[in-house]
């Protein structure tokens, strides 16, 4: 069966949705694997924070002098922006961004992956962060899933970094970790170019309640 051409919802530069369901993202950031920048020595390595949902974070660590006493590092939890729906912690954009970052401030970075609107209509975003905060919080007393966090994370020097829609999931990372019990004692959030809803939510934001509701409703 051909596509159909319809444009259902139509929200540039981000998405273009059309009837029959299908997503067409218009911007497009080519995706890096993990490796070794050559000329910072910052290592990347790719994680699962869950199986079952398939979602995937990055980790960088900054060079390390094999000579030099071991000794644990403060963490950056980076949450990419890209209003919900476009954006990704493997993307050119965050590794540009945070391989400078992780050589000049010596901290572990993290990148948490979530999954994207239209498919995975929020809350989605909201709880898949929250859980991978949980998953690096598993490793505050060293025998976590992950060997660089457990040899390298000082879980208790933590700085939340979020650019554009990315700075309301750190928010909530900030508020959650207020609320519950965590390991992870976090110092600080840095807002770049944040995105929040305003009272009136725009058309993109309009769009995804619309679909989580009718979510909802068919649910009942």
């Amino acid at each position: 069966m051909a596509s159909s051409t319809e444009i259902a919802h139509d929200f540039p530069p981000f998405i273009r949705v059309y009837t029959d369901g299908r997503v067409e993202r218009l911007l497009t950031t080519p995706r890096l694997p993990p490796s070794t920048d050559p000329v910072t020595g910052i290592q990347s390595k790719d994680v699962i924070i869950s199986p079952e949902l398939g979602v995937k974070s990055r980790i960088f660590l900054p060079k390390i002098n094999q000579l030099d006493p071991p000794q644990k590092l403060p963490l950056i939890i980076h949450v990419h922006g890209g209003g919900f729906c476009i954006g990704s912690p493997l993307n050119i954009v965050t590794h540009s961004f945070l391989t400078p970052l992780v050589s000049q401030t010596h901290a572990v970075a993290i990148s948490i992956g979530y999954r994207l609107a239209p498919e995975h209509p929020l809350p989605a975003a909201y709880h898949d962060c929250w859980t991978a905060v949980q998953w690096i919080a598993s490793h505050a007393d060293g025998s976590g899933p992950e060997p660089w966090i457990n040899d390298y994370v000082d879980t208790g020097r933590v700085i939340l970094v979020g650019e554009s829609a990315g700075v309301t999931l750190a928010h909530h990372i900030a508020v959650q970790a207020g609320i519950n019990k965590i390991n992870l004692d976090i110092n600080g959030l840095i807002a770049l170019h944040p995105y929040f809803s305003q009272k009136e939510p725009d058309k993109m934001i309009q769009y995804l309640y619309r679909v989580v509701r009718a979510q909802m409703m068919t649910q009942r």
